[in-house]
């Protein structure tokens, strides 16, 4: 992908309606050729193309939820693996950042990854880091899987650490997400009382979806950009989590 589409991928994301004007300026090609980048790309899925300009394309898939603050995560991710010990049991649960974590992971072979997601555990085919894949029903396009099978499955399996995404957050409403039967995944997941870190980028911050997710005494941190702002990490510290950006 090229660099520009990645930054009108951003774009959108971040503002949530971008027009081809403000894109051409920005970015400092033609309309032509915002017009152009935007007809692929909603071909390709990553944007939704409005009379005028672009909105988000509100997808599960975990390849194109990548892109959007691909640097942003990556380097949430190598953050949130310097934490990972040598020896020590993981639960991934899934998303992007997740996903990105987990390549980090398998860098090494001294660990552990227990995850519900098909998608990380297909990152790993080439590695040496040893998987445990949860079963239950498959999600098609999030690549997890979900269910009261994968429940009695994170019952029966024993970790230390629980990295989780979310998909917004707002002091009115806490941690939410826009999944029901993945939100149901995460609240069995930190029900486990292991330590429980949440990754995610700022873009989420004031974000509010239709499932409640976690409650702020159940997360111990939370792994995000230098972006943050000082109200939302200050929300969150005086809840008592610990914030690393």
């Amino acid at each position: 992908m090229q660099q520009r589409h990645t930054d009108i991928i951003n774009l959108v994301n971040e503002k949530g309606r971008a027009s081809v004007g403000e894109m051409s300026n920005k970015l400092g090609v033609s309309e032509v050729t915002i017009r152009h980048d935007l007809n692929k790309l909603e071909k390709e899925g990553f944007i939704r193309r409005v009379h005028g300009g672009a909105t988000p394309h509100n997808t599960d898939n975990v390849s194109h939820r990548i892109t959007v603050n691909y640097e942003h995560k990556r380097k949430m991710a190598i953050c949130a693996a310097s934490l990972v010990e040598h020896g020590e049991t993981v639960m991934i649960e899934g998303g992007s950042a997740n996903a990105l974590l987990a390549k980090e992971l398998g860098k090494r072979s001294d660990v552990t990854i227990i995850t519900p997601s098909s998608y990380i555990a297909h990152l790993m085919k080439e590695t040496d880091v040893k998987i445990i894949v949860l079963g239950g029903l498959y999600q098609h396009e999030s690549e997890s899987m979900v269910g009261t099978l994968t429940r009695l499955c994170i019952k029966h399996t024993h970790f230390t650490k629980a990295f989780l995404g979310i998909d917004g957050l707002h002091p009115n409403t806490g941690f939410t997400s826009r999944n029901m039967m993945r939100a149901d995944v995460g609240v069995a997941i930190l029900e486990k009382g292991a330590q429980n870190i949440v990754i995610t980028d700022s873009s989420k911050f004031g974000q509010v979806h239709n499932t409640p997710l976690y409650q702020f005494d159940q997360v111990d941190m939370v792994i995000t950009d230098e972006d943050a702002s000082l109200e939302y990490v200050n929300l969150l510290e005086k809840h008592n989590i610990k914030v690393v950006k």
